[in-house]
């Protein structure tokens, strides 16, 4: 019985959709409220149990490390003053059993080699990847129900919700069969088709646990429009001779990909962060 040990975080992509913001600072460091994007995205899989985070970055993306090294200089300032509360939540942006990776993808060359980059790090073992673009809130965290889902059925697993018909060229769109209540055997699996051809409308949504043969495939994709090279491709691939499932995970997927789910996300949690709730939801109230 094989264990998710290792998460994989693709965090090379420039960002273009949030320009200027994102020309010196990573998008991954965009804030929902007060924490960063990626910050929940770790929290995420340190809830389901992974204790090796494997991040893929590029150029300027020095500040992801920063983030999660230790503060020696801010943690001083902090208790010389006698700012335990901030002091604490410093020290807790991650977990001291938490092991951090960092390896530089040289090219942008797509999420299909950003995964293939983790290789040399996650070997032979299944793994996660998570996209910190798509923040999902859920009662029991994503990557907790999908590691789940792994443990009972040892095949990869994609995260996947129902998109509306005119978006499916923004995702990978995948065909199946129904096993089990939010549980589907993957028929097949395209990417961005447009809405007139794609099979269906159920979409891979930022989360994902593979099986290491995976790497096997990636090597061999061929390259796509702009060079990348696509996960899409190379899962294909790997159905052809592993079984996948496809998991309707039950939670708020919030698209920080995007402005306007970047927006929402930052309302909905607002609404609940104990510091600024009621007077956020006043305000909000005072804008009708």
């Amino acid at each position: 019985m094989k264990r998710i040990t290792k998460a994989v975080f693709p965090v090379a992509g420039m960002g273009s959709r949030f320009l200027p913001a994102t020309k010196a600072s990573p998008k991954e460091m965009m804030a929902v409220v007060d924490k960063p994007l990626i910050q929940y995205a770790v929290e995420e899989a340190v809830a389901a149990g992974i204790t090796d985070m494997v991040f893929i970055t590029g150029r300027n993306k020095r500040a992801i490390e920063d983030h999660f090294d230790k503060a020696y200089e801010l943690e001083a300032e902090l208790e010389m003053r006698g700012k335990d509360e901030l002091l604490r939540i410093v020290r807790e942006v991650i977990p001291a059993h938490i092991n951090c990776i960092y390896i530089r993808q040289t090219e942008p060359l797509g999420l299909g080699h950003a995964v293939l980059c983790a290789q040399p790090v996650v070997q032979d073992e299944p793994f996660a990847v998570l996209l910190a673009d798509d923040l999902i809130d859920g009662a029991v965290p994503v990557v907790k129900q999908m590691v789940e889902v792994f443990r009972r059925h040892q095949c990869s697993v994609l995260g996947v919700q129902n998109v509306p018909r005119e978006q499916t060229n923004q995702y990978g769109i995948v065909s199946s069969t129904a096993l089990e209540t939010d549980l589907e055997l993957v028929n097949g699996i395209v990417e961005k088709p447009n809405p007139e051809v794609a099979p269906t409308t159920l979409a891979v949504v930022g989360r994902y646990i593979l099986t290491p043969r995976i790497f096997h495939h990636l090597a061999r994709v061929q390259a796509g429009a702009g060079g990348e090279i696509q996960l899409t491709d190379g899962i294909a691939a790997l159905m052809q001779e592993e079984k996948m499932l496809a998991h309707r995970f039950n939670g708020m997927r919030y698209d920080c990909g995007s402005k306007l789910g970047y927006l929402k996300a930052s309302v909905a949690f607002g609404l609940r962060h104990p510091e600024v709730k009621d007077e956020f939801a006043a305000y909000l109230g005072s804008l009708k």
